[in-house]
């Protein structure tokens, strides 16, 4: 008998995780303007935290963003014309 209950436990237990993670997993309608309130409120003090962390432990991170600026500018990798000076 003692074992049923146990079975019992552990098969509720993982349904109700499958069903939490479904629920987690769901993604949440927002409007536009609630969206764009988010955006301009910016990273939070933890995820600023994080950013600067990820910064320190991962040198590359910080090479890897001065690239993407670069290439949204559309200078990467283009040579520099003879007379121009880098400020």
């Amino acid at each position: 008998m003692g074992d049923w209950i146990g079975l019992g436990f552990f098969v509720l237990l993982i349904a109700g995780i499958v069903i939490g993670l479904k629920l987690l997993s769901k993604p949440r309608k927002r409007t536009a303007v609630e969206f764009e309130r988010r955006v301009s409120e910016g990273p939070s003090g933890a995820g600023a935290f994080v950013n600067a962390l990820q910064d320190a432990v991962d040198p590359g991170t910080a090479r890897s963003k001065e690239v993407i600026a670069q290439i949204k500018d559309g200078r990467y990798k283009k040579k520099k014309e003879d007379g121009e000076t880098e400020d």
